[in-house]
C-alpha cells in the first residue's frame, strides 16, 4: 500500500481473482468494495479485470468503479477486430439543423433548463 503514494500513479486495477467470485463470496465483495473506496479517496481511477457476467458489472456499477476488462465486454481480439468493435458499437452524432441552438452556442447552452 506505500507504493500507492510513491509512485505517480493514476488508476488501481483489481485482479480478477477477487472479482471472479465476487458474487458469491461475501469476503471478496468486502474487499473490491475497499479497494475502489480508498482508490477514490486518493483520486485514482479503478479497472476491474476478468468481468465475466451482467451481474459481476452491475455489482461493480453500484461501486462506482470506473472501467471493466473481461470476457462480457469481448474476449481478447486482433487490434484490427477491435476497431471493429469499437467502431459498431458507437453511437453517431446527432444531426443538427440549421436553426439549432447547438451551432452557435456551446454544447450545455442546449441542455440549460427552461
Amino acid at each position: 500500500m506505500s507504493y500507492l503514494r510513491r509512485f505517480p500513479i493514476d488508476k488501481l486495477k483489481i485482479d480478477r481473482g477477487f472479482i471472479s467470485e465476487v458474487m458469491s463470496r461475501p469476503e471478496d465483495a468486502s474487499i473490491v468494495r475497499a479497494i475502489i473506496s480508498l482508490a477514490h479517496s486518493l483520486k485514482l481511477k479503478v479497472v476491474a479485470e476478468g468481468v465475466e457476467s451482467p451481474d459481476q458489472l452491475e455489482f461493480l456499477k453500484t461501486l462506482g468503479c470506473d472501467q471493466y476488462q473481461g470476457y462480457h465486454y469481448s474476449p481478447a481480439l486482433p487490434a484490427s477486430q477491435f476497431e471493429t468493435l469499437v467502431r459498431a458499437q458507437r453511437q453517431p452524432e446527432p444531426e443538427l439543423s440549421e436553426f439549432d441552438p447547438g451551432r452557435t452556442h456551446s454544447k450545455l447552452a442546449v441542455y440549460r433548463p427552461r
